[in-house]
């Protein structure tokens, strides 16, 4: 089952797709964790994507796609995939569906989470991490024993400067203008599934398992 995951910042995309990678025994592939990964181990793409990142620049589509394709070739990936972080729009879509068809491949679900905008910004707004040990909180969902306190460390807790509300705002809208387009793509492909993203975490999975369990 080769699978990807739509959904805006705070959506829970990487949340569902490693329960589902849990369940289905197939890997999540993350072209954040990707990128990080191979440029830790400098393989020859991960030394050319860290020469874009190095310079702030974002690292090339073929350079990505090249990346795919070396994990999708992988022997984890043979039983199918679950995409987690691209393609970010149309163009990247297009590029995605090359190398599948290149490959003998294709994709058997879009799944897209669906959650108001304000339900996103609480969400998002209400983390907090902890500067010296890297812990992470949710101020609703996991929150510390001690109000705005790590409970690993002692150390005050922190908002980043990307969970802020107006940061949040502006990501909603560049993934409307960018990424949501996508939706209207994959549905035309006759592969999207969109399913209401809100609610607890196991609820959410169960709608994703049910459908996925009805193709």
């Amino acid at each position: 089952m080769n699978l990807m995951l739509l959904g805006a910042p705070g959506a829970g995309k990487g949340t569902q797709s490693k329960l589902l990678q849990d369940k289905y025994g197939i890997p999540q592939i993350s072209t954040g964790d990707m990128l990080r990964a191979a440029r830790k181990a400098h393989t020859p793409l991960g030394v050319k994507a860290e020469a874009f990142m190095n310079a702030g620049k974002l690292v090339p589509d073929e350079v990505v796609v090249e990346m795919i394709r070396e994990r999708l070739s992988q022997p984890d990936a043979k039983q199918g995939f679950i995409l987690d972080g691209f393609p970010r729009n149309v163009a990247q879509a297009r590029t995605l569906d090359q190398l599948l068809e290149e490959m003998g491949l294709e994709i058997d679900a879009v799944i897209s989470l669906e959650v108001p905008d304000q339900d996103l910004v609480d969400r998002l707004s209400e983390r907090r991490s902890c500067p010296n040990c890297g812990a992470g909180y949710h101020l609703r969902f996991s929150p510390p024993r001690q109000d705005e306190i790590c409970d690993r460390c002692g150390q005050g807790l922190i908002q980043r400067a990307d969970d802020q509300e107006e940061t949040i705002r502006h990501r909603l809208q560049v993934y409307a203008d960018q990424t949501a387009p996508m939706v209207n793509f994959y549905q035309a492909q006759g592969v999207l599934k969109s399913i209401p993203g809100t609610g607890k975490v196991e609820d959410i999975f169960q709608r994703i398992t049910q459908l996925l369990e009805k193709q």
